[in-house]
């Protein structure tokens, strides 16, 4: 179990840590003189050999951190790999390969060297045969080195994961793993995550000793779920009042909670009508639809989930903006359940119910179960519904081939950011099934996508992709 530490510093100054004295007069130079939060948090404990979990997001000074971390021990003399740092895409290890040579700069020799799906493999070979201290690259294709055995392990002394979420989100979790039971096991591991799902904190568990976990710039008040309850005028249908407040909160995604199987399929069907991205989640889907369902809406290219009690069961989706309750549950604790799967991860969330006069005896018991007064406002004007939907952020390309085809995530993230393709930070979540897969991709550059793997291949060979629309 991680101990905790979720404080923020006051302000430090880097002098008052045992750097090398090339690191801080380096730092000096480059105008670096207090330590951001995340910084003054964990470089104490990265310095004293410890294993580290960071939360925290991109421009928090979190490649600084680790960066000066790994340089801080490393043998100039000793001419092998002795720190790893794997990245989700190709952008991101030049960004972090470009600081760490920035903070080594008045390091002579020191050679930090990248190693990225989408270049080509024989220059990579012939630069791991002359040497190099410090690798940054993405899982995949670190995994394909060590497999060929071009890449050597056995003197790491420090071991990466830098946004571990998005590698995981990128489908990486099995090659991450794979690496790191090749990594030796007298080891420093470090963690760094925007968010902290139950996956991140069970590869935690398995891959790292009595880390000290740090937090930055994150809320902890306990209050990260504000409940807003609407009374639905005689003439309104739940319909109408839904979509006003879908309309005005314009949530990125959100779940709507319905009593019946039936009423999940009315909702999506009246709000497709109305041009709204939603799905339906109820016990009649088949296994592979519901997977699809679960797919996009965990990918973001769907925004709208509409479900029952029993087929919500086991979702866990990290961000999620809004929970609506399109009907009252009979039963408080089912309620409390409902809203429960918004404000996770240190997000703040906001739960809406919808009722008519006849359910006030519900809210009765709601506010005795829950100890408190409940809040209620009146629905938005009608002049909203002249707004448009927010669209989702990504879209959903679906290729034949999957893990029986040994198609990896790195081999479609390769595919998809080679010549004349996409960027890294373009391509969203992927996952893989037995014979098929699905990617994720920003709007503006799903053409493109799909046009450069239709085109392409992927492990040599040729696949159908489609693009997933309704």
């Amino acid at each position: 179990m991680a101990h905790k530490r979720t404080m923020e510093n006051p302000q430090q100054a880097f002098s008052s840590l045992e750097l090398k004295p090339d690191l801080l007069s380096n730092l000096e130079s480059l105008g670096y003189s207090t330590m951001t939060p995340i910084q003054a948090q964990s470089l104490p404990a990265i310095l004293n050999n410890r294993d580290v979990i960071a939360q925290a997001k991109t421009g928090s000074g979190k490649t600084a951190a680790f960066g000066l971390g790994l340089l801080n021990q490393l043998k100039v003399s000793h001419y092998h790999v002795q720190a790893l740092v794997l990245c989700p895409t190709r952008e991101l290890a030049d960004q972090v390969a470009k600081e760490v040579r920035r903070l080594a700069r008045q390091i002579h020799n020191i050679k930090v060297l990248v190693l990225c799906g989408g270049m080509p493999l024989g220059p990579q070979i012939g630069s791991l045969e002359h040497g190099a201290h410090i690798v940054v690259g993405t899982p995949g294709r670190i995994e394909e080195h060590l497999r060929k055995r071009t890449l050597q392990l056995n003197d790491l002394t420090m071991l990466v994961l830098d946004e571990a979420d998005r590698m995981l989100d990128m489908g990486f979790q099995d090659a991450v793993e794979r690496i790191v039971d090749v990594a030796p096991v007298e080891r420093q591991t470090l963690l760094y995550s925007a968010t902290y799902p139950p996956e991140i904190e069970s590869i935690a568990d398995r891959v790292m000793n009595n880390p000290l976990s740090v937090q930055s710039d994150t809320s902890h008040n306990g209050q990260s779920i504000r409940q807003v309850f609407y009374l639905l005028p005689d003439q309104m249908t739940r319909l109408t009042g839904l979509q006003l407040l879908l309309l005005q909160s314009q949530p990125q995604s959100s779940l709507v909670f319905c009593n019946t199987r039936a009423e999940t399929q009315q909702v999506v069907d009246g709000l497709s009508q109305q041009g709204f991205s939603a799905l339906a989640l109820h016990g009649d889907l088949e296994q592979c639809a519901r997977d699809q369902v679960l797919v996009r809406f965990a990918n973001k290219s769907i925004s709208i989930l509409v479900a029952t009690d029993v087929a919500a069961r086991g979702l866990d989706i990290a961000e999620l903006d809004a929970v609506f309750n399109y009907q009252l549950s009979r039963d408080p604790q089912v309620h409390t359940h409902r809203v429960g799967r918004t404000g996770r991860a240190g997000n703040q969330g906001v739960a809406f119910s919808l009722y008519q006069e006849t359910e006030r005896y519900k809210l009765e018991l709601l506010a005795d179960s829950q100890g408190h007064g409940l809040t209620t406002k009146q629905l938005p004007p009608l002049s909203i519904l002249k707004r448009s939907p927010k669209r989702p952020l990504m879209a959903t390309l679906q290729i034949d081939g999957g893990k029986k085809q040994k198609v990896r995530p790195g081999d479609i993230v390769g595919a998809l950011t080679g010549d004349q393709g996409i960027v890294g930070k373009q391509i969203g979540k992927i996952d893989i099934f037995d014979n098929s897969a699905f990617v994720a991709v920003e709007h503006s550059a799903a053409k493109r996508a799909l046009r450069k793997i239709s085109e392409g291949t992927l492990k040599g060979r040729s696949f159908r992709v489609r693009r997933i629309r309704g």
